[in-house]
């Protein structure tokens, strides 16, 4: 199956500045992609380039199998969705979804039945005579999206498009887009700096740093294994510590920490007596009153609860060991240690096939 849109060992230098090295990936038809990354990561640049708006210093970008690099942006078969959606204030919602199909010259009755479909497909029916001023920020979104879908995309481009919005309207989006995209059957490609956006939506994530993509894959890829250590601390929250390899057996290794402690976990590509570096999941760590009670376990340590966090249907523990490390334990409301409080000793113990290793720079 031909992909909507392949990019192919794409590169962008500004003078001495590197901002897109070496980047190649592929995005099949009908598909959510997302390229996640830190500011200043090169991932507007990518979207610039794929737009039009930029040209690669080197490489191709191909859509629909075939390359656009001499196509104008106004005439490559992509749109894009700004974070600031640059509606215009003073027209209708109907004349704001149809402005691009008046651009290329359709009569006026095809425009009407195109916006009034856009806007059922929004779920927005009969607000065709409304200004934008007068619509919600999630509505606003929505016409904003619906306006570049009428002139039918190969691929759809959205540049942290939910950045503007309060928290609670970035959550609900969240939903709406993932329903938009599957409701328009279009290729998206999302940039974004928030991992639960690109988690919650994507088909696939690309994870970005420094100009090149770290890992490519599912969330639960991302989220479950890790390829890098970059990708392992950008993703969801984990406990790390650094030290040298002390012993391999296969797939497992120990660590000594730079503190002393002794950690099991798993690994490749690793040598005895290399620097190193564990990432333990919060949620993959057990909190127990007693030692024996992780008898059963890789690793296991004793500490004092330094602080109990409050998030909804779970908690966050601080607990400190005895070396003066502190580690973050995910601790559901309800349960034994629902009465937990700081100053409490506690046991806590993971598996090695828990904890990831990296080798270290």
């Amino acid at each position: 199956m031909t992909p909507d849109l392949e990019c192919v060992d794409l590169v962008k230098r500004f003078g001495e500045t590197t901002a897109v090295d070496t980047v190649s990936f592929s995005v099949p038809p009908g598909s959510f992609f997302s390229i996640l990354g830190p500011s200043g990561c090169g991932k507007t640049t990518i979207m610039r380039m794929i737009a039009g708006f930029l040209n690669p210093s080197s490489g191709d970008i191909r859509i629909k199998g075939g390359s656009v690099l001499d196509t104008p942006p106004n005439k490559r078969p992509v749109n894009m969705v700004f974070q600031h959606l640059a509606l215009f204030p003073m027209m209708s919602i109907a004349d704001n979804i149809g402005y691009g199909l008046r651009r290329r010259g359709m009569a006026k009755a095809e425009i009407a039945r195109k916006v009034d479909e856009a806007l059922e497909r929004i779920g927005l029916p009969g607000i065709g005579g409304r200004k934008v001023d007068e619509l919600s920020g999630g509505q606003k979104q929505r016409v904003a999206i619906a306006r570049c879908m009428v002139l039918e995309p190969d691929v759809l481009l959205l540049d942290e498009p939910l950045g503007a919005l309060d928290l609670k309207l970035r959550e609900h989006m969240k939903v709406e887009l993932k329903a938009l995209q599957a409701a328009f059957d279009t290729t998206f490609v999302y940039i974004t700096h928030d991992q639960s956006e690109a988690l919650v939506m994507s088909d696939q994530i690309a994870v970005m740093n420094a100009g090149r993509f770290e890992q490519v894959g599912t969330g639960q890829d991302l989220y479950y294994r890790p390829e890098t250590p970059f990708v392992a601390g950008f993703i969801g929250e984990a406990n790390r510590w650094k030290g040298r390899i002390e012993r391999i057996e296969g797939d497992a290794v120990q660590l000594r920490t730079d503190t002393g402690l002794a950690m099991r976990a798993t690994g490749a590509g690793l040598s005895e007596g290399s620097a190193a570096e564990i990432f333990v999941r919060p949620e993959a760590i057990r909190l127990a009153g007693s030692a024996e009670a992780l008898s059963g376990f890789d690793n296991s340590l004793e500490g004092t609860v330094t602080s109990i966090l409050f998030n909804g249907a779970a908690s966050r523990v601080l607990v400190q060991d005895g070396v003066g490390e502190t580690l973050e334990v995910t601790l559901p409301q309800s349960g034994e240690f629902a009465s937990l409080k700081r100053g409490d000793t506690v046991h806590v113990g993971w598996g090695a096939g828990q904890a990831t290793c990296f080798g270290a720079a």
